[in-house]
């Protein structure tokens, strides 16, 4: 084991990002710092791939031994060597039962391949959705699961209006689908179904396994509900100032600052140690 070295790995809204989708110069000092002392950096967020990669690419930042994780845990992606080191998804069969419970209970969802977001019709949810994340939209109609070609990494479901009735898809979901999925909240919008094999918890120890880093040299970072099971399987758990109590139950240090005020700078370059 790698014992002198460590694994930063945090969420991108409202963690990592300000709320202008940004990382702030100190920051990214910070984050410099931390990867030329042989360190490793990733990110871990609920977007796909494409938008993952590309918001890794537009951070202004040349950090190696990077990593990009998509899907909640779903995709592993080594940026150095440009490569996936982990994928799983959810078989073909489960995402049709989702699509027919979401359509009983009323809720829009949608999918992915690694290129495109996969829909069956323009909705009001879909543009919500992309104010933020850019990925290209497949419009496939009944035709969509003609399309896909490898089980996808997850499916979300989003609801603007009405969150109890997203409520009443998401008990009929994890009762439907215990032990076969985890279903859990990005934001107060969006319900993730992602395969039981994979979170962002699972993530962080795979990731530490595949460097070779014990996980106790591993610093986690995040705000949302999504974010939990990274901060408690990582060796320090960090809450930002700007999470709700329920994240912040479930780490070992609580940022001083916010996300739009360098709120992660300290951890950073303390590697979590000297705050805890």
């Amino acid at each position: 084991m790698n014992s002198d070295k460590y694994l930063f790995i945090t969420d991108l809204d409202g963690t990592l990002l300000t709320t202008d989708k940004r990382v702030t110069p100190a920051t990214a000092k910070a984050l410099r710092e931390f990867v030329g002392e042989g360190n490793h950096f990733a990110i871990c967020t609920g977007r796909d791939i494409n938008s993952a990669r590309s918001v890794y690419c537009g951070l202004g930042l040349t950090l190696p031994g990077s990593f990009v994780i998509a899907y909640n845990g779903g995709q592993i992606y080594d940026v150095d060597k440009t490569e996936t080191v982990y994928r799983t998804g959810i078989d073909f069969d489960t995402v049709r039962e989702i699509y027919q419970l979401a359509d009983e209970y009323g809720i829009y969802v949608h999918t992915y391949s690694d290129d495109y977001i996969l829909a069956r019709e323009e909705h009001e949810c879909l543009e919500f959705y992309r104010r933020v994340i850019k990925t290209p939209v497949k419009l496939l109609g009944d035709k969509l699961f003609d399309f896909m070609k490898i089980p996808p990494c997850k499916v979300i479901s989003i609801e603007l209006h009405d969150h109890e009735q997203q409520e009443r898809f998401r008990y009929a979901a994890e009762e439907k689908f215990k032990g076969k999925l985890d279903i859990m909240y990005s934001n107060p919008y969006y319900l993730e179904l992602i395969p039981k094999e994979s979170g962002k918890g699972e993530a962080l120890k795979r990731l530490c396994k595949y460097l070779d880093i014990p996980v106790e040299n591993s610093i986690a970072a995040g705000d949302g509900d999504n974010d939990i099971s990274m901060i408690e399987a990582a060796g320090v758990g960090v809450a930002m100032l700007n999470a709700p109590d329920s994240v912040k139950a479930s780490a070992d240090i609580i940022t001083k600052l916010d996300n739009d005020h360098d709120g992660l700078a300290a951890i950073i370059s303390s590697k979590g140690l000297s705050i805890v």
